[in-house]
């Protein structure tokens, strides 16, 4: 069983380059403090590391 993560958009992509703001919306984010939940993987963490300073990630709960 891959463990999940939960990653909240915590600061807006306004001000940023546009690929950064295209990193946001492949993760699913459409609004400010809006959470999101990813299977763990090698390309989402590349994804969450590009948009590092905007997001905070966690461990997401079995449930989820």
């Amino acid at each position: 069983m891959a463990a999940k993560l939960r990653i909240t958009l915590i600061k807006s992509g306004i001000g940023y380059n546009q690929q950064q703001k295209q990193t946001l919306r492949s993760l699913g984010f459409r609004r400010l403090n809006q959470s999101v939940v990813h299977p763990d993987s090698a390309s989402l963490r590349g994804m969450i590391n590009a948009v590092r300073h905007l997001v905070k990630v966690e461990v997401a709960d079995e449930a989820e």
